[in-house]
């Protein structure tokens, strides 16, 4: 008679083999205890016992699921992945990397050691791919900070979201702390003495609860205006770019320049915006910090080789893989956001008003 399997218990218990490895291994999951008994009472009935040769290698070496959509083509991902990566590795946990390379998450390829791929729009697929490896958990991931549904496949683990959100349930998530960002780039205004000729360049206090707009933006904004509105400051202008790219960044304020409005300082809502901006200035006649002072948000590499360099507010992002490591591997971490600051970068591009 043939020795059973795991999948023999599996079937017997009307659940996945990955599910009822989770339980005979004693691994953490969200799966009921009705399942786990279904389980247990399948593998005794059938005398199923563990491959324990099959069992060592398995776990010689803890692994973390990763899952993103398309983190590793952009410059900022790269520094989730790193800390996350890090965090693990003081842990001796191995991360296993699935991206999807879709907007929203639809997976589509998984990136990273022996991990095989799969077919786009199949994410229990993807997930799954991760679930065999009998991961510890799974970190969430995405590049711009939206909120997300985490697929069924993946709540039979623990599941920290990463740069994302959950608007339909209580989920653990790390995000960076827009809303103290806005405020700290608000306050550095306020600080070097600028009431007037302040011009919001990305997007309008209006604009921002739009169903276009992320939550990310909205606190954003929403830091940077209860700076102003606390101390009585209404901005020159509020300008909507529906891409914050160094184009989008250029043309508006060359419109400004254009139109002979009286600038002092330019609050750019990232640093592509800014960029675009410096070149406006620039091909104006216009010295960066003396006749007009910029400020930004994100910390793009390129900022700091910009002369002068940008005054920006950091996107901590190596932080955040590392804090979403540690969430996972910890059974009591809250469930809920947990927010990460965004220190400033005090540069060059920041005079004081006299």
């Amino acid at each position: 008679m043939a020795r059973p399997t795991l999948s023999d218990v599996a079937r017997r218990a009307g659940l996945s083999p990955t599910a009822a490895s989770l339980i005979l291994n004693d691994r953490p999951s969200r799966l009921s205890e009705d399942a786990a008994e279904r389980v247990r009472k399948a593998a005794r009935e059938l005398g199923y016992r563990p491959n324990m040769a099959a069992r060592s290698l398995r776990t010689k070496s803890q692994t973390i699921g990763f899952v993103s959509d398309f983190i590793t083509l952009a410059g900022f991902g790269g520094q989730m992945i790193h800390g996350a990566m890090q965090e693990a590795r003081k842990t001796e946990h191995v991360l296993l990397i699935t991206e999807t390379e879709q907007d929203p998450l639809v997976p589509h390829a998984i990136a990273e050691t022996g991990v095989e791929g799969s077919e786009p729009g199949d994410e229990s697929a993807a997930i799954n791919a991760l679930l065999d490896r009998l991961p510890e958990g799974i970190i969430y991931a995405t590049v711009r900070s939206q909120p997300v549904t985490v697929p069924k496949a993946a709540r039979s683990v623990p599941v920290v979201l990463l740069n994302a959100s959950s608007s339909a349930e209580a989920e653990c998530s790390v995000l960076p702390d827009e809303y103290a960002g806005g405020r700290s780039i608000a306050g550095l205004l306020i600080d070097n003495n600028f009431s007037s000729g302040i011009v919001v360049i990305g997007s309008s206090q209006t604009a921002i609860h739009d169903p276009g707009s992320t939550p990310a933006v909205s606190r954003r904004l929403d830091g940077i205006f209860s700076v102003f509105d606390e101390h009585g400051i209404t901005p020159l202008a509020q300008i909507d770019c529906p891409i914050w790219d160094a184009q989008a960044g250029y043309t508006a304020v060359k419109t400004l320049i254009d139109a002979r409005e009286p600038l002092n300082a330019l609050l750019c809502l990232n640093d592509r915006l800014a960029f675009g901006a410096y070149q406006a200035l620039t091909e104006a006649g216009l010295r960066v910090p003396d006749d007009v002072s910029v400020v930004s948000f994100d910390d793009d590499p390129l900022a700091s080789y910009l002369r002068p360099q940008l005054t920006t507010a950091a996107l901590p992002f190596r932080e955040m893989g590392e804090l979403a490591v540690r969430l996972l591997l910890d059974q009591n971490a809250e469930k809920k956001e947990h927010l990460v600051p965004m220190p400033v970068q005090l540069r060059g591009s920041l005079r004081s008003q006299a």
